[in-house]
């Protein structure tokens, strides 16, 4: 799959979403959930896909995925 977005796209797709709750520099599993439903539909096949992808992207464990690990997913789903 591969996506025909610029960066600062790709940066404003994240904070429009990001900014729904909590913290506005981090995507929750949910705002991550509404974002890819939304914008990469392709990606999320079912739930459990949901679960592995954000262990996968939230590297530092924290819960919640920052613009820098939510660019791990881009840089997989645009090659």
């Amino acid at each position: 799959m591969s996506i025909k977005k610029s960066p600062e796209e790709i940066k404003s797709i994240f904070e429009k979403y990001a900014a729904k709750e909590g913290d506005p520099n981090q995507l929750s599993k949910e705002e991550l959930k509404l974002l890819i439903q939304s914008e990469f539909p392709s990606i999320l096949k079912d739930s459990s896909t949901l679960d592995s992808l954000f262990k996968e992207l939230d590297k530092n464990g924290d819960g919640e995925v920052s613009f820098e690990e939510f660019q791990a997913l881009i840089k997989k789903i645009s090659t």
